[in-house]
């Protein structure tokens, strides 16, 4: 028996709830927040349940949920608005704990072990949780009880709007085990397919195979899927204080028009490198490593990376480094949707590092602390207050907008 009183709260619908609330016209009307058209994010983020009826889905293309639904109200995302409600959001869990670990804009976990002694039950905190999200911030939560992360998560996906599951030690066989494979956290959509293959449907399943076999099929993940399909995920919910250390620094973006050659993709490397490296100044970090992520129109997706001959946080580097990279491992037989470039392998932007005699280190200095000073004028007045001559060679690419598309970043669990 763990002993642990764990929580894990998710705000519903959250992006179309916080919209429906600011535009109360809108309630009981088919709603979802969508991506822009123009910029070629068009689909759907989120949707309310009166959209959910017409059978739209997260991912949907914005002409298909239409298709699905003329009347579908599509509303622009407002990603300050939706920070704002889960700052709130973490803050009330905060009453009952300082163990809450988020999972995204609207999830987290909660460690209430300790307080239920003071609040009552697992179940009547999620309950008392549930009510002050309702009253203070006017929309709804589910909430998952259980003794572990894994479960608790799935509790609050199990029923929703506005509801509280608990999953014990004791009924968790009942609950758990007949739901479909891809419920469990870990469980996406190709290993879910695997799993059928392997003709397991169930979480059940997944519990009572061989686990010499699920680690043939899937390698050292398949017993970390038969560890959380059994109850026996331990791991803590962390602090509210905790800061894991940042591993990587990176951007991507749909283009605003397909990249059809090493000019287009120039143009678009060097602007996200930009917004790249000055999250890396202001963290205090420099890149040993460079990768880049390629998707053609096809949607055909591949990942490189190279190493720096010396650890950078100069825009320019970084840009030219991943050009070396295209170059060296793309044909442009089809054109390109998105790219990315994330800089890797970080150390401390003080540490010493090994100069070499063919590098003219006052020249990286002085680039260094142009960027710096590039960085101060934005801040002062305003991202696109500077910028490089070459992006304004290409109206569409050099109006993307690397900064903004930075704002959501979902924190990862597994």
């Amino acid at each position: 028996m763990s002993g642990k009183v764990i929580i894990h709260a998710d705000l519903n619908n959250c992006y179309a709830s916080i919209e429906v609330l600011h535009h109360p016209k809108l309630r009981g009307r088919p709603v979802a927040v969508g991506g822009s058209v123009e910029q070629r994010h068009g689909i759907i983020l989120a949707k309310n349940y009166e959209a959910k009826a017409y059978g739209i889905q997260v991912g949907h293309a914005l002409w298909q949920a239409r298709q699905l639904c003329p009347d579908l109200i599509i509303l622009p995302p407002d990603y300050d608005k939706y920070l704002r409600y889960s700052r709130l959001f973490r803050r009330i869990l905060m009453d009952y704990s300082d163990q809450v670990e988020p999972f995204g804009l609207d999830e987290s976990w909660a460690d209430v072990t300790a307080s239920s002694r003071v609040y009552g039950s697992g179940e009547v905190i999620a309950d008392t949780i549930r009510e002050r999200v309702r009253f203070e911030l006017g929309v709804t939560a589910s909430v998952g009880v259980s003794f572990n992360k894994i479960f608790a998560k799935l509790g609050s996906d199990i029923k929703k709007p506005d509801a509280t599951t608990v999953i014990t030690e004791r009924n968790f066989r009942d609950v758990v085990w007949p739901l479909a494979a891809g419920e469990l956290l870990g469980v996406g959509r190709a290993t879910q397919a695997k799993l059928k293959y392997y003709g397991i449907d169930t979480i059940g399943g997944i519990a009572t195979a061989e686990p010499a076999l699920l680690q043939r099929w899937f390698g050292k993940w398949g017993l970390f899927l038969y560890t959380y399909a059994n109850g026996m995920d331990d791991s803590a919910v962390k602090q509210v204080s905790y800061e894991a250390a940042v591993k990587s620094v990176g951007n991507s973006s749909t283009c605003p028009r397909d990249l059809e050659n090493e000019q287009d993709a120039h143009i678009v490397f060097l602007n996200l490198a930009e917004s790249v490296a000055e999250r890396m100044r202001d963290l205090g970090v420099m890149a040993q490593t460079v990768q880049i992520s390629l998707r053609t129109n096809e949607l055909e997706w591949c990942e490189r990376q190279m190493a720096l001959p010396l650890p950078s946080m100069i825009a320019t580097e970084l840009a030219d480094t991943a050009m070396r990279l295209l170059r060296k491992h793309y044909r442009w037989e089809k054109p390109l949707r998105s790219i990315g470039i994330r800089g890797t392998n970080l150390v401390p932007a003080g540490n010493m590092r090994q100069l070499s005699v063919f590098d003219n280190e006052e020249r990286r200095q002085a680039m260094e602390q142009l960027e710096y000073t590039i960085d101060d004028i934005r801040r002062r007045y305003g991202y696109r207050s500077i910028g490089r001559a070459l992006l304004s060679t290409d109206e569409k690419l050099g109006k993307l907008d690397a900064k903004a598309d930075n704002v959501i970043h979902p924190v990862g669990y597994l």
